[in-house]
């Protein structure tokens, strides 16, 4: 019995050896070559709609190809592409009262490309009077489904102009028409006995490209996705001869833990699960790459989703430590903990709830959807001072400490990528 006993720990020893070396394939050297490249210059910040983000789109689809995934289920390659519209005003009038309305006093929050209105009793009148708290009306106005004509009295003019000049800049959207207007107008007028108004939009459709790749498992229709999003902010206002965003952390970090992990996996056994590694696009706009992504899968078929976002720098736990967000959402954080025990690496409820960060990320369109979907995150986001400026570079990263995150990630997952660990799904009714 003596000598089973011994055979068995010699065993154990053997296994926790060969997989502490197996994470250790996952160089610092690796990491800070796809880092460096996918934050580089030439990249241009990454922005949506840009020759960057075009760049960095290929340079993956390259990494995937030299790892060897296959791609993403139903797709004939690993560029999974969709169109958006990008809406920008362009001509607006109105009369109300009979008074003719200086354009400049007038915006639009609208998907439409034209919104025509004559006073028929179809539109809702709403007025922001002179003692009405602006912020509060425009928040019950985003949940309102009808067309509301806004008439907004003169003393709200410095708000007033902030929110157009940001209306102005135009936005994107996945569909044309499908949501309510809301037509705004600077006015002393408070009434609206009569009206009439035209506002045109010019509409672009344009190509948004998520990059993914995938690892088919022996169970094939059980996914667990491995996530960051590739896109960043830009060329941006110079600072010191600097206009670059270059996005080390956000999210070329995550993207290259994301592309770390393909390659690890793929050395590995054929795993029980199949692995989905995608790079989205767009999480800077409004998370269209995760939205499309989580429209082509049947998410009662995701068992997990581990996004990974700005991982580049030690969090407020110390070394090698991350957080989750969403951490009481499922238990998919517990069972990481529990992979992560005698290991030198460890895994904490998300600190800053204040920030609201699991609706930040591309985790929450799938956790929307009741996926156990959570972001890891090591950030300390409540004093980070380069975050969405053109300082997020690459010598603001530690590489060791991004290194040992993707390894414990590596650890972490490995319970679900096997198949012995299944995490609870999320309540989709406590998710807004």
């Amino acid at each position: 019995m003596k000598l089973k006993i011994t055979a068995l720990a010699l065993a154990c020893g053997l296994y926790s050896a060969a997989s502490a070396q197996d994470v250790n394939t996952i160089s610092q050297a690796e990491v800070t070559r796809i880092v460096s490249t996918l934050s580089a210059d030439d990249m241009q910040g990454r922005a949506s709609f840009t020759p960057g983000i075009e760049k960095a789109a290929k340079f993956i689809q390259a990494e995937f190809q030299r790892i060897g995934l296959q791609p993403l289920p139903g797709e004939q390659s690993y560029l999974q592409n969709f169109s958006v519209y990008r809406i920008t005003p362009d001509e607006k009038e109105a009369k109300l009262n009979g008074k003719k309305i200086n354009p400049e006093s007038m915006f639009a929050i609208t998907e439409k490309e034209e919104v025509e209105w004559k006073h028929k009793g179809k539109q809702k009148v709403v007025t922001i009077g002179e003692n009405d708290d602006f912020r509060t009306v425009m928040r019950d106005l985003n949940s309102s489904t009808e067309d509301v004509l806004v008439l907004v009295h003169p003393k709200h003019q410095e708000i007033f102009s902030r929110y157009q000049h940001y209306m102005g800049r135009g936005s994107v959207k996945q569909q044309l028409g499908e949501n309510s207007s809301k037509v705004f107008i600077l006015t002393d007028q408070l009434q609206a006995k009569k009206y009439k108004l035209e506002v045109e939009n010019k509409v672009e459709q344009l190509q948004l490209t998520n990059v993914g790749g995938m690892i088919e498992g022996k169970r094939k229709d059980e996914f667990v996705v491995f996530s960051g999003h590739y896109d960043h902010i830009g060329i941006q206002p110079a600072i010191d001869g600097d206009s670059i965003a270059n996005g080390a952390d956000d999210d070329a970090a995550g993207t290259t833990a994301m592309m770390l992990l393909a390659d690890y996996y793929k050395k590995q056994q054929q795993p029980e699960r199949t692995i989905l590694f995608v790079a989205f696009t767009a999480e800077e706009m409004g998370g269209f790459g995760s939205k499309y992504f989580s429209e082509q899968l049947n998410p009662d078929q995701i068992v997990a989703m581990f996004n990974i976002e700005m991982v580049g720098k030690p969090s407020k736990f110390g070394p090698n430590s991350a957080y989750l967000t969403g951490f009481e959402r499922s238990d998919l954080g517990p069972l990481m903990q529990k992979r992560l025990e005698g290991t030198t690496y460890s895994i904490h409820p998300d600190p800053y709830p204040e920030q609201n960060l699991f609706y930040r990320s591309d985790n929450a369109t799938l956790a929307r959807l009741g996926v156990p979907a959570h972001t890891i995150s090591s950030v300390q986001i409540d004093q980070d001072k380069t975050y969405h400026t053109v300082h997020d570079e690459i010598s603001q990263l530690n590489m060791e400490h991004l290194t040992n995150m993707i390894r414990a990630i590596a650890l972490a997952s490995e319970g679900v990528v096997n198949g012995e660990d299944t995490p609870t799904r999320v309540d989709k009714t406590q998710v807004r």
